[in-house]
């Protein structure tokens, strides 16, 4: 009947509403079906809301119905938005959510000529459970979820009888039905609230993220020799007698990727071996499945989530140096102008000659005397790779790779895991070689393996929705800037070139973050469509299986269909078919990981400015909102200037022009324009910022009370910290 059904779309999708009844239907499909299959197929897709039926039973399709479907958002004020590519969102008052909950995947009903939607039904729930603190707040003790967009609603929690909540104690709740009020159960306690780790163990526990790996899948570890054995060294090319090194932060513990270069005549021969992972990871093992589960590792602020344990993740998969590890080669010949004029894929082994580090590298591109001669059994490797990466990204960038300047942020925490210092990562040449390096052997991976057209998880980016960009195009000109966007679709090289003409004004990086924002987020899938951001035909993930679940797929796939020649048709089409539900579950987890890293982030940056209040400092404005607008300070912390703070002035929002205009005074606020301002509140419980505007006069704009000439804030006077266990600001972190 899955036929009949994309039959019954494709009819309705082609004809008038006059003519799409039941009768009409049936007679109008070239198969011929008889009208008691349609009516039962249209009572099916009814049920499904795949179609709707009027008064005068014509039938319509989701689009002719106006009805669509999406990812709802939930404001803190609890209305909620719809965002769609080709009109407004559409905006949902909480009567009319039906039970859903933010991040729910819902159906709508619009239509186009309305502003407001009602949730029809709720498609996939985003949230299974709630983290919350047992607070007594006068009225006894009751839980408080932790996301303050739950905190208003009506929940019921169930709890054994035997169990005796105490202030301040952090538990996990299960959604076991959602309604007016939300049924809880209590599953465990983690904590109290203001143990040391518990705040960021909140939020991953909140993100499905667990630390611990099920019994089965540690006996699957226990069983996995630490040292390769001879016999697993059989079809494999010895790489062993190669000069290569790992590259990553110095914090880094797993080291998935090595290199190796020489200069020749023709260019240089570039050598990227990374760990063969799926040679312990076998497919339907409990290792597997686990790994299937969490889809990628999670870096944040003090600690690392592994896909895989660290048995696996430090131990016998990590190219530690100096010993013998498996791995997958893409060996590339780059010419002078940095084209990949060949390549070869083959499984090898190799043995690193030492374990760099992104500050060592980048200190002796630089000429440290002593690090050179500490390392000069290396040869000219340095400066050969140097050379060689310049000459990718040099190619990559001229072919339209956009080079967007997106800041990411360095905290450093105490042994308590308290904030001592919040500021820019710094990313260096070295980072830079690595990158460049990772992203030319994922091309030539995925230019493999769509001309053999084997099964494959691609890493997907696609162009930017034209909605979006129209509104870049306004807030752009404004900033006396032009992007001049063609009739046809937009071309990578025409974002870079416009980035290149602004990358010297005070603007750019806030124009560039707001470009940013346009793009659409990459995702995984099993066809292969291009990436945008990187300008690239074909791109995949193959430089990191132990951080991420899609590259093990792609070592997987390799072997399976080239190396070891697998022709079975059957296994091919159940491959192709898993391809796709891998890729599902990968963005999904790649996004809960990306979700919990942000909140952990966020959360740090109050808890840091809570011992910073009344601090200043000058930032820019990278957003204007109805109700304030947004500054980052240099720090990388970004908090709020409410509207309802500016009291010299009543400040109306004009939307099209993304400012805020006095009404008598005429002032105005808008992105990119720079402020003083003071920390005048911090939640670390709400991971809020909210700053106070500073006047010429030093004082808080409209407030006669405070004086904010007594502190200074510029983001850069820190204390030296200790080292920072994680590895957000690492090569694990990369995006490549």
């Amino acid at each position: 009947m899955e036929e009949l059904k994309e039959e019954i779309l494709k009819y309705l999708d082609a004809h008038a509403k006059d003519k799409r009844t039941a009768k009409a239907i049936s007679e109008g499909i070239e198969s011929k079906p008889s009208l008691d299959d349609v009516n039962k197929e249209l009572r099916l897709m009814q049920s499904e809301m795949l179609v709707f039926m009027d008064d005068e039973g014509q039938y319509k399709n989701r689009e002719q119905a106006g009805v669509y479907e999406g990812r709802i958002s939930i404001n803190r004020a609890g209305l909620g938005f719809l965002d769609l590519e080709d009109r407004d969102s559409i905006r949902i008052t909480d009567k009319e959510q039906n039970t859903a909950l933010d991040g729910d995947t819902v159906l709508v009903k619009c239509q186009s000529d309305q502003t407001y939607g009602t949730v029809l039904k709720v498609l996939q729930r985003n949230k299974e459970h709630l983290i919350g603190t047992f607070v007594n707040e006068g009225h006894g003790l009751h839980f408080v979820p932790d996301d303050i967009k739950y905190q208003g609603k009506s929940l019921h929690v169930n709890a054994d009888k035997n169990f005796t909540p105490i202030e301040g104690m952090k538990a996990v709740c299960v959604i076991k039905e959602y309604g007016i009020p939300l049924q809880l159960e209590l599953k465990q306690t983690i904590g109290y609230k203001d143990d040391p780790g518990v705040d960021i163990l909140s939020i991953l526990l909140d993100h499905d993220i667990v630390a611990e790996f099920p019994d089965d899948v540690m006996e699957q570890v226990h069983g996995i020799p630490q040292e390769v054995q001879p016999a697993e060294k059989e079809n494999r090319i010895d790489l062993t007698n190669d000069i290569t090194v790992t590259i990553d932060g110095d914090d880094s513990k797993d080291f998935d990727d090595a290199v190796a270069v020489k200069k020749n005549d023709k260019g240089w021969e570039l050598k990227v071996s990374i760990a063969d992972v799926s040679h312990y990871v076998t497919v339907g093992s409990p290792l597997d499945k686990e790994a299937l589960k969490r889809g990628c590792s999670t870096y944040v602020t003090d600690r690392v989530v592994p896909m895989l344990p660290h048995e696996l993740s430090n131990g016998i998969c990590s190219l530690n140096p100096h010993v013998v590890r498996l791995t997958l080669t893409c060996d590339m010949q780059v010419s002078e102008k940095g084209v990949i004029e060949s390549y070869k894929l083959y499984s090898s082994y190799i043995r690193s000659t030492e374990r760099m580090t992104y500050g060592n590298v980048n200190k002796i591109l630089d000429g440290d005397e002593k690090l050179v001669r500490q390392y000069e059994h290396l040869g000219t490797l340095f400066d050969d790779l140097r050379d060689c990466a310049d000459a990718i990204r040099k190619h990559r960038i001229e072919k339209g790779a956009i080079s967007f300047n997106s800041s990411e942020s360095d905290i450093k925490v105490d042994e308590n895991g308290h904030p001592i210092s919040v500021a820019p990562a710094h990313h260096g040449h070295a980072e830079e070689m690595i990158e460049d390096c990772m992203i030319a052997a994922n091309v030539s991976v995925a230019d493999f393996m769509n001309q053999k057209e084997y099964p494959c998880v691609y890493r997907v980016h696609e162009q930017p929705q034209a909605r979006r960009l129209k509104d870049f195009v306004r807030v752009s000109e404004l900033m006396g800037h032009k992007l001049v966007l063609g009739k046809s679709d937009i071309r990578p090289i025409e974002v870079e070139n416009y980035l290149d003409s602004v990358k010297d004004t005070e603007e750019y990086p806030v124009l560039s973050m707001l470009l940013l924002r346009c793009m659409q987020k990459a995702k995984y899938e099993n066809i292969c469509v291009g990436h945008f951001g990187l300008a690239e035909e074909e791109y995949l993930h193959f430089t990191s299986p132990i951080r991420r679940y899609p590259d093990l797929i792609v070592h997987r796939m390799l072997r399976k269909y080239s190396f070891e020649g697998c022709t079975d048709q059957k296994e091919y089409a159940q491959d192709k078919n898993m391809t796709m539900t891998y890729s599902e579950q990968a963005s999904a987890r790649e996004r809960a990981s990306s979700d919990a890293e942000f909140a952990c982030e966020d959360m740090k940056k109050a808890e840091f400015m809570q011992d910073h209040l009344g601090a200043t400092g000058e930032g820019i404005i990278t957003g204007v909102t109805s109700f304030g607008f947004f500054v980052e300070l240099p720090d990388t912390v970004e908090g709020l200037v409410r509207v309802s703070a500016l009291h010299d002035d009543y400040y109306n929002f004009d939307q099209d022009r993304m400012q805020l205009i006095g009404s008598r005074t005429r002032r105005t606020f808008r992105v990119g324009m720079k402020v003083k301002v003071i920390c005048v509140s911090a939640s670390k419980d709400n991971a809020e910022v909210d700053f106070g505007l500073v006047g010429k006069n030093g004082k808080i704009l409209g407030d006669r009370r405070r004086d904010a000439h007594h502190s200074s804030y510029h983001g850069n006077d820190r204390r030296k910290p200790r080292s920072d266990k994680g590895k957000r600001n690492t090569h694990g972190r990369k995006k490549h």
